[in-house]
């Protein structure tokens, strides 16, 4: 199924994607990873994430997956790079992945859920190629407890402009909250949550990335909101990030 990824594909929102790592960013799926284990990361982008899980679980193996084939090609790139051999990237799609039933210890999807239309259809999948007693990491922003300042109506009106249009692409900027709620459809148990904020510095890192993709979507206005925020005297923005982990019974 064709989705809309919002923050696209740019240099700049690569760049943005691969300051991600295992720790801080997966550092809640950390301790349910284990030497010898065969895990599956959904929705890897470029990699930086799943290298570091790689790191963790050999002489396990990640199969890591995507549904755009440059975000693939960087992954490998930086994986030969690091000399990481106990890792495979596929295009696959998040509702219909190419596995077996059972074919995993462990699944992770990292900042994937809130860009799809049906996220109760991925945890499916997730549930499904786990093998019983495998553990589930997933995690997301919910931008309904995000803290920005100074807020001021111009600034407040460009945070719901993006939150707007991310919704329109068909994600739900909230879903951080219903995480536990998916996991328990799909049929995990012990599933639990918890969230942390991530601190922007500089302002401009967060500013312009916002306003880049608000730009591609034509909208100039609550762009040079964002960038004239980022570059003023003060500012803060603190992201919520929400975790869920749960277990196959």
């Amino acid at each position: 199924m064709t989705e809309t990824y919002t923050p696209g594909h740019s240099e700049g929102a690569v760049a943005f994607m691969s300051r991600r790592r295992l720790d801080p960013n997966g550092a809640f799926f950390r301790p349910l990873l284990s030497p010898g284990m065969r895990v599956l990361d959904c929705g890897c982008g470029p990699g930086t994430i799943t290298c570091d899980i790689a790191l963790v679980v050999a002489p396990g193996k990640v199969t890591a997956v995507d549904a755009s084939a440059s975000q693939l090609a960087l992954a490998e790139e930086r994986a030969r790079d690091l000399e990481i051999s106990n890792v495979e990237f596929r295009e696959a799609d998040a509702y219909a992945l190419p596995f077996t039933d059972g074919s995993f210890d462990a699944v992770f999807s990292h900042a994937l859920l809130e860009h799809l239309s049906h996220p109760q259809r991925a945890a499916a999948e997730f549930f499904r190629v786990l093998k019983p007693g495998g553990a589930v990491g997933v995690c997301t922003p919910d931008w309904g407890a995000f803290l920005i300042a100074p807020q001021t109506p111009a600034l407040l009106e460009a945070f719901d402009a993006y939150t707007r249009l991310q919704d329109r692409n068909g994600g739900d900027t909230r879903v951080g909250r219903k995480l536990g709620d998916l996991l328990d459809a799909a049929g995990f148990v012990e599933v639990r949550q918890q969230a942390r904020y991530e601190n922007y510095s500089p302002l401009a890192t967060i500013g312009d990335f916002l306003a880049l993709n608000l730009e591609e979507a034509g909208d100039r206005e609550h762009a040079a909101t964002w960038r004239t925020w980022a570059r003023g005297l003060r500012g803060m923005f603190a992201q919520a990030w929400v975790s869920a982990v749960g277990r196959k019974p």
